[in-house]
């Protein structure tokens, strides 16, 4: 019986795992996907603003 109690917790913690990684999978896309889009879009217009704003370029 010792070898169930060595494989226990691996097992246990691929498990885990794949439902982590299952639930991130399932939460991109649909409306969370425009939102996190639009975030981005507007982080990038505010960086790109301020970099104009300086007078520097990029590169």
């Amino acid at each position: 019986m010792d070898y169930v109690s060595a494989l226990l917790p691996p097992i246990v913690m691929a498990a885990f795992f794949i439902a982590l990684v299952t639930v991130i999978v399932k939460s991109q896309g649909g409306s969370n996907k425009a939102k996190e889009d639009a975030a981005v879009d507007a982080a990038l217009a505010r960086a790109e603003a301020a970099r104009q704003a300086d007078g520097t370029t990029a590169g």
